[in-house]
C-alpha cells in the first residue's frame, strides 16, 4: 500500500538521519488547537488515515478538558474499529544483561558495579522457556543488553533454542527481539532464524538531550540508532518496532519524533512499524535523574490516545512498568498488546515465588506483578478478548502485507477469529475452572459478533478440535 508522503525540511532517504528538532518544535509551538481543528482530525483517523506532524501537533497541543475526553474516546473507537476488543499477550524474557553502554536511566549501564552483569547459558535458557509455557506464554521478547557477547549469531542461536522447547502442550510461537542495532549482515543473520518483530528504541528523539543521557558507548551515536531500523528493512526485515523512554525529554517532542520516525519508515519502504512502544521512567539500580520531563498519569494516558489516532495501523505496547490499576483503565484508549506475568530478574521466570527480588539484578522496576493468569482473568471481566495469536507473521501477513490488511481495518477480520481460537488453546491447557467459565462466556460473545455465518461454523469446528486435542490450529 502506498501511502503519500509529507515534505519536510529533511528529505526522507533510506539509512540517512530525518530528525530535524527545529521543525519539530515549530510544528509545536506555532499551532494553536480549535475545537473544529481537534474533531476533524479525530474524523480524519477515524477514517483510517495515518495523521501528519501538524495534526498531531493539534491534538498533543489540546489542554481543553472536553477536547481531550473527545480524542481519548476517538481513540477507543478507533482501537474498536480495527483491532476489536482483542488484547495480545506476551512475556519478555531478558537473555543477558552485560552491556558496553554508560546510559544514565538505566540499572544495566557498563558504570554500575552493583548490578549483575550476566548471560542465561542454554541450559537456564531453556528452563526459563519451559516456565513460562508452563503458564500458557506462546509469545516472547528476548532481550538483550548492548555488549559484544550478544553477536547476531548469538541472537539467532537463542531464538532457535526459544523454538525448539516443548513443555506439554507448551509451544513458543513467535519471537521478538529487543537488542541492539546491527549493521545489515547482523539484521539478516537474525532474520533467518525466524524473528516476528525487531525493537530498537530510540530513548529521545531530541539530539541534545539524547548526548546528556548517552555517555558511553556505541548507543551514545544518535544518528547511528535512529537510522537502525532502516538497516533492518534493508537487509529484509518487515517487522520493526520503535518506542521512546517517556521522561527524558518533553512528552510532546517525543510523541512527534515516533511519528516522524513512522513517515520516514513510510516515505523510504512503504512499510510503518509494526509495533510503537513508550515505556516510562522507572525506579532502577543506582538511577540519577531529575523529574523534570516525568510524565503524569493524565498526559500519560493522553499521548497514548493520540498515539493511536496517529497511527491507526500500528500495534501499540503497555509494559508492566506501569501499575496494574492504571494499565487496566489504559488498555481501552488504543492500547493492543500488554505482557502479563512479567519478571526482569535474570532467571527469575524458573524460580519459586518466594525468592526474593534484588533490583541491582533488573534494568528497572516493574510495578505490575500480577500473574498472567491474573491478568488474563481481569481482561475477560472487562470482557476483552485475551489473544496468543501469532497467525499474521505465519500466514506472511507481514510488512507490506500487514499493512494492506491492517491500514483500511481489515486486520480484525483474522484478529477476533484467532484470538478465540487461541483462548480455546489456554481455557483447556491452563485456566483453573474459575477463568475458564469466564472465557467460554467472553468467546461465544465475540464469536456471536462475527457476521460471516460460514466463518463462524469454521471456527466453532475448529474449536470442537482443539478441545479434543488438537493445538495451534488458526485462520
Amino acid at each position: 500500500m502506498k501511502l503519500s508522503p509529507q515534505k519536510y525540511k529533511i528529505e526522507d532517504k533510506p539509512m540517512l538521519p530525518f530528525i530535524d528538532a527545529e521543525e519539530i518544535w515549530n510544528y509545536i509551538n506555532n499551532t494553536i488547537p480549535t475545537a473544529n481543528k481537534v474533531r476533524e482530525i479525530i474524523s480524519k483517523s477515524l477514517s483510517k488515515v495515518r495523521l501528519n506532524l501538524e495534526e498531531v501537533a493539534v491534538l498533543v497541543n489540546t489542554e481543553n478538558p472536553e477536547l481531550i475526553a473527545e480524542i481519548k474516546e476517538g481513540a477507543k473507537t478507533l482501537k474498536k474499529t480495527i483491532y476489536g476488543n482483542r488484547i495480545v499477550l506476551f512475556a519478555p524474557l531478558y537473555v543477558g544483561s552485560k552491556c558496553a553502554n554508560n546510559c544514565t536511566y538505566c540499572g544495566f549501564k557498563s558504570s554500575n558495579k552493583e548490578a549483575l552483569h550476566k548471560t542465561l547459558n542454554e541450559e537456564e535458557l531453556v528452563r526459563e522457556i519451559e516456565a513460562l509455557e508452563e503458564n500458557g506464554q506462546k509469545r516472547l521478547i528476548l532481550v538483550y543488553g548492548e555488549h559484544a557477547e550478544y553477536t547476531p549469531e548469538f541472537i539467532s542461536n537463542s531464538v532457535k533454542t526459544a523454538y525448539k522447547v516443548r513443555k506439554g502442550n507448551g509451544q513458543i510461537r513467535r519471537v521478538n527481539i529487543n537488542a541492539a542495532p546491527l549493521d545489515i549482515e547482523g539484521f539478516k543473520t537474525v532474520k533467518e532464524a525466524g524473528i516476528g518483530t525487531y525493537q530498537v528504541f530510540q530513548e529521545t528523539y531530541h539530539p541534545d538531550a539524547y548526548k546528556k543521557y548517552h555517555l558511553s558507548g556505541k548507543k551514545a551515536d544518535y544518528n547511528y540508532r535512529l537510522t537502525s531500523l532502516d538497516r533492518a528493512l534493508e537487509a529484509g526485515l518487515d517487522d520493526v518496532g520503535i518506542g521512546a523512554l517517556f521522561g527524558l525529554y518533553d512528552w510532546r517532542f517525543e510523541v512527534m519524533g515516533l511519528v516522524r520516525h513512522t513517515n520516514h519508515l513510510e516515505a523510504c519502504y512503504d512499510i510503518g512499524p509494526h509495533t510503537i512502544s513508550f515505556p516510562r521512567i522507572q525506579n532502577a539500580s543506582q538511577l540519577n535523574l531529575n523529574d523534570e520531563f516525568f510524565v503524569n498519569d493524565d498526559d500519560f494516558t493522553k499521548l497514548i490516545a493520540i498515539l493511536r489516532l496517529a497511527v491507526p495501523y500500528a500495534g501499540m505496547i503497555l509494559s508492566a512498568r506501569e501499575p496494574a490499576l492504571l494499565r487496566n483503565e489504559i488498555i481501552q484508549f488504543g492500547v493492543s498488546q500488554i505482557d502479563g506475568g512479567t519478571k526482569i530478574e535474570l532467571g527469575s521466570y524458573a524460580k519459586s515465588n518466594e525468592d526474593s527480588i534484588d533490583i541491582n539484578n533488573m534494568q528497572f522496576k516493574i510495578n505490575d506483578d500480577r500473574s498472567l493468569n491474573e491478568i488474563i482473568d481481569e481482561l475477560l471481566e472487562q470482557e476483552m478478548m485475551p489473544s496468543f495469536c501469532t497467525s499474521c507473521y505465519r500466514k506472511g501477513r507481514t510488512g507490506e502485507h500487514f499493512m494492506e490488511f491492517s491500514v483500511p481495518g481489515f486486520i480484525k477480520r483474522f484478529c477476533t477469529p484467532n484470538a478465540i481460537l487461541t483462548m480455546a488453546e489456554y481455557i483447556m491447557d491452563y485456566a483453573p475452572p474459575h477463568t475458564a467459565l469466564k472465557a467460554w462466556n467472553v468467546l461465544e460473545k465475540n464469536l456471536a459478533t462475527i457476521d460471516d455465518e460460514k466463518t463462524k461454523r469454521l471456527i466453532s469446528s475448529i474449536i470442537e478440535r482443539i478441545k479434543a486435542g488438537e493445538r495451534d490450529l488458526y485462520l
